[in-house]
């Protein structure tokens, strides 16, 4: 058992480190403020290759695995950016997976190579409104029609619905009632936001605003035979075989901001002086630091065992999920810790650990409740009854 990154994961972490420390706190203060997608941040990532870091070669990309986009990951969370940051890039690392598992050769040569260029960005249209977690239930329906489908629904949750130029959609093909089982029947394709017939708008939120989060609502939206992934019916699998690496990537983007927050913390007990001594000379403060270093430390090591599973084709369900409950939690009491140490001043946006408290926030909340993790780890890794 090896715990040393490779030479290749060195050059991961010194590469993305080199991108991400050009954009310092105000940068992202200021998205935090307006609201702005970061482009300049998209495009130098892209620019610098970092968008194709598990597509295919021949496509542009570099061809690594989870483990790599895991590494990568975790670094942009270490420079202040928070979910912002994390999720400007995140989506193409997983998203388009379908493409590349079940797509024609000809939907590869179409999309892939925009995707790693930045050319094009991609915005996932699964969650609703009626729905939440249990994706059987959803109602945006495909209906077939010469040359095509027609879509008609709603979604909820739709991540950069404001600046994206293609959706990867879930859909029914054929209604829940008509099914033998509730996961069959839904289709997944990947084409065009057209904005003439996808309405979008904003849901206001409590962090990550320099990444829009939407509403979208489908009227009459035509998508050719071309632009559906695989079989009929059949995208609820193939939306699987994302799962997993979503769950890794989202671990390690909140262990990243716990850590960048878990050190701005330590440096400020160590400078800030009350009662003629540093308060990092109390172990009320210092304690509560060791612990959240003891907690994101585990909880990467379970990241990088579920993304090394994932990589070497291993069942891999559990220690993705409990891996994005740990990285999540112990992210998240990393950054309260980082605000309590600094007191009044954690509260004021000029230590920047207020705006990383909210930020991770997220990352124990989507895209996966951790009660449905730990009912997901009591059923099939305790052999408890199914409790939902």
């Amino acid at each position: 058992m090896n715990f040393d990154y490779t030479d290749d994961q060195r050059a991961i972490r010194e590469g993305v480190a080199a991108v991400a420390s050009r954009f310092g706190d105000d940068y992202w203060r200021a998205r935090d403020d307006d609201g702005k997608f970061p482009v300049e941040f998209h495009k130098a990532m892209a620019e610098s290759g970092w968008l194709g870091i598990t597509m295919p070669e021949e496509y542009g990309g570099a061809a690594l695995g989870v483990a790599e986009a895991a590494i990568m990951m975790n670094e942009i969370a270490h420079h202040g950016g928070g979910m912002a940051a994390c999720s400007t890039v995140h989506i193409n690392l997983f998203g388009p997976h379908p493409i590349l598992v079940y797509g024609s050769q000809d939907q590869k040569d179409r999309w892939i190579p925009n995707l790693v260029s930045g050319k094009d960005q991609v915005c996932f249209g699964v969650t609703e409104p009626d729905a939440g977690l249990d994706t059987t239930k959803i109602r945006t329906f495909a209906k077939k029609v010469d040359g095509g489908y027609v879509v008609n629904g709603q979604k909820i949750w739709t991540t950069t619905a404001q600046v994206a130029s293609k959706v990867l959609l879930l859909t029914r093909t054929t209604p829940l009632e008509e099914c033998a089982k509730p996961t069959d029947g839904m289709t997944i394709f990947y084409t065009d936001l057209d904005r003439d017939k996808i309405k979008v708008t904003l849901i206001p939120k409590m962090g990550r605003k320099a990444v829009d989060s939407n509403n979208t609502f489908y009227d009459d939206l035509f998508i050719p035979d071309s632009d559906r992934i695989g079989e009929e019916g059949k995208g609820f699998r193939y939306l699987l075989d994302s799962l997993n690496p979503e769950r890794v990537l989202v671990a390690a983007e909140a262990i990243g901001i716990g850590q960048d927050a878990l050190s701005r913390a330590a440096n400020y007990a160590q400078e800030r002086k009350v009662f003629g001594r540093t308060i990092g000379k109390n172990q009320a403060i210092q304690h509560p630091l060791a612990e959240s270093w003891a907690h994101l430390e585990a909880a990467w090591s379970m990241t990088m065992k579920a993304a090394w599973l994932y990589d070497n084709k291993r069942p891999c369900g559990p220690e993705a999920n409990a891996a994005k409950l740990l990285g999540g939690r112990s992210g998240h009491k990393a950054c309260e810790n980082a605000v309590m140490t600094h007191g009044g001043l954690g509260y004021a946006k000029e230590y920047h650990v207020e705006r990383l408290y909210r930020e991770v926030m997220l990352t124990r909340l989507a895209p996966v409740s951790e009660q449905m993790i730990l009912s997901f780890l009591g059923e099939r890794v305790l052999g408890q009854e199914k409790s939902y």
